[in-house]
């Protein structure tokens, strides 16, 4: 901990209590202030950032510098949040447990202003006590100042050198600080690579670098080329449906393709794996290739997908979600496309089997799209996973019980965590008697594979999100 001047008490040792009283009247900072509000909402409700700062940004209208400053302090606090925390806690003599939440989370924002901002140090600190006076307090706002203080008393690398663990004898840990990821969320990515050095590092480099927005074209609706002159965005490099957006494009909701129902925002790599799904030849049956099922299909990315490309291909597609509130965001997504959405779980569905395709976008650690979803490396936890993967194994055990032989299930989950991936896929094939296929021919021109069957996408390799996709065919 850094000490109080001498003389002086360290008020960064001893946060008073909150207070009832008057407050000074809010300072107008409207790009600060809906941060802290997210960051709030992040920690007290387990809200997701990303769907909760647009509608914040909107409803309070606003917009141009305030808006980017606004969501660069969001996601960037959210995705430093582990290494700022290490930096809080040396300039503390207590657990940050012990902190208000509140007060914990301007901290943290503050703290991001003085060590990864141009924001000019007393701007960034006097905006934070601002924020926590209104909020707890000058009796607290004083606590803020002196950590922050100290905080600002060196930068983010000499706080690196005096916290990160050794490179030598503990690469993981020293990439995981250095990168902001939770250790082992670091170990699962140097499993999933096969590497603890370079790769390792270019991976979890770009895991903590906000992505470019991509946007579906909707096959039979509109091509990837008009789309992209409309928005000014280029083709994907991948997908035949897909457009990237440059950096800053404005309010997606109001763009004229979305709200035409002609594109909806989807990454590249979610494409990618649902194009596999329904690229592979399968044999058999009567009639030809005409039931798909989306057995986990909620909020409907996919589906749509699935459903735009059955149209063209005269199949139906049954689309099956647990939760009703999410069957509907299906049902809305999918209008006017030949999919029926049930509200079933997908484990037991209750439906005639004998589909030509299912896919299985399961459930999962989320692993793969931290970067769109900063603040969930720091909510799931290494004991989530053994839940996750034995739903998973029931979600393909019914999965190979509805599809017919000779049809295919694709499995997808959006982690690279091998327990997660070749884990539970290959025991549920070998106890389905299924034929495993090399997925990696369904993805032309896509680069840097592996070695095969499955395929494992990157963020650093593909500039989509860690998605994960086996293929096997039904016996």
């Amino acid at each position: 901990m850094t000490p109080g001047r001498q003389g002086k008490p360290d008020r960064s040792r001893r946060p008073a209590p909150r207070k009832q009283g008057p407050r000074k009247p809010p300072a107008q900072d409207p790009a600060r202030r809906v941060a802290l509000d997210v960051l709030r909402a992040v920690s007290e409700r387990d809200a997701y950032a990303n769907l909760m700062l647009p509608e914040e940004l909107r409803r309070r209208r606003i917009t141009g510098r305030d808006a980017a400053l606004a969501t660069e302090l969001t996601y960037g606090t959210l995705r430093a949040q582990g290494l700022l925390d290490e930096i809080i806690t040396a300039c503390l003599d207590r657990p940050l447990s012990e902190v208000d939440k509140v007060v914990l989370d301007a901290l943290r924002l503050g703290a991001y202003q003085l060590l990864r901002t141009r924001i000019p140090p007393h701007a960034a600190v006097a905006s934070t006590v601002d924020l926590v006076r209104e909020e707890t307090g000058s009796h607290v706002a004083g606590f803020a100042n002196a950590v922050l203080r100290n905080v600002s008393e060196k930068d983010e690398a000499d706080w690196m050198r005096q916290l990160t663990p050794d490179a030598e004898t503990d690469p993981i840990g020293n990439l995981a600080m250095r990168t902001s990821h939770p250790r082992w969320v670091a170990r699962s990515f140097a499993e999933a690579l096969g590497d603890k050095g370079a790769e390792l590092e270019a991976a979890l480099l770009a895991d903590d670098t906000r992505p470019a927005v991509h946007l579906l074209a909707k096959p039979g609706e509109i091509t990837a080329d008009e789309l992209a002159a409309i928005t000014g965005g280029d083709p994907a490099p991948y997908s035949p449906y897909g457009v990237h957006l440059p950096t800053g494009g404005g309010d997606l909701a109001e763009a004229e393709p979305i709200k035409e129902k002609l594109a909806v925002v989807q990454d590249e790599g979610s494409q990618l794996v649902t194009i596999a799904a329904t690229n592979v030849p399968v044999d058999g049956g009567s009639g030809g290739d005409t039931r798909w099922l989306d057995l986990c299909a909620g909020p409907g990315g996919k589906a749509t997908l699935l459903g735009s490309l059955a149209a063209t291909a005269g199949v139906t597609v049954d689309a099956v979600e647990k939760a009703p509130h999410r069957a509907k965001l299906v049902e809305r997504a999918t209008e006017g496309l030949p999919v029926t959405v049930h509200v079933a779980d997908g484990r037991d569905p209750g439906l005639d089997g004998g589909y030509d395709r299912v896919l299985v976008d399961a459930p999962c650690s989320g692993l793969g799209a931290l970067r769109r979803r900063p603040e969930a490396r720091w909510r799931r936890q290494p004991s989530d996973v053994a839940d996750l993967t034995r739903l998973q194994g029931e979600l393909l055990a019914s999965a190979f019980g509805l599809v017919r032989a000779g049809g295919l299930v694709a499995y997808v989950v959006c982690s690279p965590h091998l327990a997660e991936t070749e884990g539970v896929f290959g025991n549920a094939a070998r106890r389905a008697g299924a034929e495993v296929i090399d997925a990696r021919e369904y993805f032309p021109g896509v680069p840097l594979l592996g070695d095969g069957p499955y395929v494992q996408l990157w963020p650093h390799r593909h500039g989509t999100d860690a998605m994960f996709v086996a293929l096997a065919i039904a016996r």
